[in-house]
Order: structure tokens, then sequence, then C-alpha cells
């Protein structure tokens, strides 16, 4: 039995927020990885667009620091050339990937939101990557729908990230799997959704916590059985898993 001391030390060491992006139990151990192996590496205009995103109020919407690295470094393992992302925001992930991609490769980005995206544009241009990001400003939705009915984009994409509404993951899953190739990948991210996925009922969440995590959970389901992919799920940020396509 641990004793009362013991339980308030361990506690103080645990994140004191459900919404904390790291689904590390301690903030010492998450700020430790980032100190050592994200932040001395991280590219400056990454830096920049992360300072920048920090001081925008929907700030907890963007990607992690250390899940921008691991993107990054994916894409360059991958040899990634044609890629897509569903969900912007600032852009930092977007960022993360046109620095991995080489100087031709093409990144079709979909967000409901421009105003949010060109907020980092400029960044995006001064670091030099501007020409393969195609932005396209609305529901993702139509625009699979619209490559999906063209047989020659079946299979062209090497690498796909989602970040957008977790009530269309599956939605997108269902079109997305077509789009990827054999042995290309899809990134679909908060799929531990801040830690809810393994909450009780009446647990204190936050509102579009509580609302989301039940089509997280549909999507985590889907994927487990879902015989066209091989899958991992990373606790990296707040979850990402990876779907690799094999037939």
């Amino acid at each position: 039995m641990a004793t009362k001391a013991e339980e308030q030390q361990s506690q103080a060491g645990r994140h004191q927020e459900v919404g904390h992006k790291s689904l590390l139990q301690s903030d010492a151990l998450y700020q430790y990885i980032l100190e050592t192996s994200v932040y001395p590496r991280e590219p400056e205009p990454m830096k920049e667009l992360r300072e920048i995103t920090a001081k925008h109020p929907w700030n907890l919407m963007t990607t992690s620091a250390d899940e921008g690295q691991f993107l990054n470094m994916l894409i360059k393992l991958v040899n990634a050339k044609n890629t897509m992302e569903i969900g912007v925001y600032t852009g930092y992930s977007l960022l993360a990937t046109a620095l991995a991609l080489p100087d031709d490769g093409k990144i079709l980005a979909m967000d409901i939101n421009r105003e949010n995206y060109e907020l980092g544009l400029p960044v995006i241009q001064k670091a030099g990557v501007a020409h393969k990001i195609e932005f396209k400003e609305g529901p993702a939705m139509p625009v699979l729908d619209e490559l999906v009915q063209d047989e020659k984009n079946h299979g062209s994409f090497d690498f796909i990230f989602v970040d957008a509404d977790k009530d269309n993951y599956i939605n997108y899953h269902k079109r997305l799997i077509d789009l990827v190739k054999v042995g290309g990948l899809i990134g679909y991210d908060n799929t531990l959704w801040n830690g809810s996925v393994v909450a009780p009922p009446d647990a204190p969440l936050r509102k579009y916590v509580r609302y989301y995590r039940d089509f997280v959970l549909e999507l985590n389901k889907a994927l487990a059985v879902d015989p066209r992919i091989e899958i991992c799920m990373l606790p990296v940020g707040d979850g990402i898993t990876l779907c690799r396509r094999i037939k």
C-alpha cells in the first residue's frame, strides 16, 4: 500500500488536465523528450510556426512538436512524394511534411478554414516549400469523392495524414483506402483522444472530448479488423494510428 505522501508525490508529477497534448503521465518526462531530442533538431521554420500558433486561441488543435518530428522522419523513411493532408489548421504538420518531401513532392491539403492556414502561410513561403502545397478550402469529402471517381487516382498517394473532424474518420477511411497505394501509409491523428478511450462512463470529460470519443472508438475498432491494412497505434502526441495498405 502506498502512503498518502507517496500518492501525493505521484499525482504531482502527472498532467493536471486530460486535454494535455502528451499522454505521458509525467510533465517532466515529456519536457525531457522535447528538450533533448525535439527542440534542438526542430527546423527554424517549424519553431517559428509553433510559436505563432501558440498565441492562437485554438492552439490545442495543433500537432505537437514531437509528433511533427515523427511525421517529418516518417515521410523520409517511406520516400513519400505524393501526399495528402486532411485538416491543416495553421500548417505545423503540413510544414513538417513539406520540409521532408523532395523538391518535386506534392501535398494536397484540405481544411474548412483558410484564415488559419494563411496564418502560417508566410512561414511556409519563407521556408521555400509553398510550391509543394495545393490547398483546398472546404469539406474534404466532396474532394475525396471526386478523386475516387477517377480510377487514375487509385493507389496514387504514398502518405495521407488525417487530423480533422473525428465524426468523419470512418467515412474518410472508406475513400482513402482506395487512394493510398499498396505499401503506402495513412496516419490517423488523435486515436487515443486525450486518453478518454479508456475513461469510465462517468469520467469528468470536456464536452467536445466526450462527444467525439465514440467516433474515435468506432474508428479504432474498425481499423483493428480491416484486412486491407496493417496497423500500429503509437502514443505520440494525442495518439496516432498508422495504417499500411497491404491489399
